[in-house]
């Protein structure tokens, strides 16, 4: 059996981590993992963490830590047979150092999008709140303007993704997300990537991801149950 191969993908909001992560997954196998899918089962299957990180979100508070490794950790240590790849998590350093305790990452993906880009995606960004589901207005609208493609419900825009919570927004990212890039880049697992478009960014990614995973020794590496 191959070695598994566990990867992290990281970028601040509107950086495409959603499309890339997606076409990761497809071209090399992996299973996608997306925090923001484990928040909405949890909270639609009326979990204990599920309940708790409800009434953060209806409070429009970011899910604190102790809540979120609540969600993932669990989740990971079932996928000790599969390789993945995750998409919203970690997003502070607590979080980096509970899954660093539990797996061993062998890539960390970052994306570095100039902030005009990320200011015109996020203004065009549209949400339907129940399944996460992501429109731009721009690149990948509705095929009726304000419905979601498969349920019909309305769509939303977040009131972060306003021009006027932007500027706070991407500099509280990029404050919690640099002690993380430099965790990464000490272990020397951290590829960032720049540009302003994903079609240009993909095809780097696709070439560095070719020459890692067919690589991988013949040893499993697996995620440790937390006591």
């Amino acid at each position: 059996m191959a070695k598994l191969f566990r990867a992290v993908i990281m970028g601040p909001p509107g950086s495409g981590k959603g499309t890339i992560s997606e076409r990761i997954a497809q071209r090399f196998g992996l299973t996608r993992l997306s925090s923001g899918d484990f928040i909405r089962e949890n909270i639609a299957a009326n979990t204990d963490a599920g309940v708790l990180a409800k009434t953060y979100i209806e409070r429009g508070l970011l899910v604190p830590d102790h809540v979120m490794t609540r969600l993932l950790l669990p989740r990971l240590e079932e996928m000790t047979r599969h390789s993945w790849l995750m998409d919203g998590f970690p997003r502070t350093l607590a979080q980096a150092e509970a899954l660093n305790s539990t797996c061993d990452l062998d890539l960390v993906i970052s994306l570095n999008i100039p902030y005009e880009t990320l200011k015109e995606r996020l203004s065009d960004r549209w949400i339907h709140p129940a399944s996460g589901r992501v429109y731009n207005m721009g690149f990948n609208p509705p095929h009726v303007q304000g419905r979601d493609d498969i349920s019909g419900e309305p769509l939303i825009q977040h009131d972060d993704d306003k021009p006027e919570a932007l500027v706070a927004r991407l500099r509280h990212y990029k404050d919690v997300a640099k002690p993380i890039i430099d965790l990464y880049k000490s272990k020397g697992i951290l590829h960032t990537f720049s540009g302003t478009e994903t079609d240009r960014i993909w095809p780097y990614i696709n070439s560095l991801l070719s020459t890692k995973i067919p690589s991988t020794s013949q040893t499993d590496t697996q995620c440790i149950p937390m006591p």
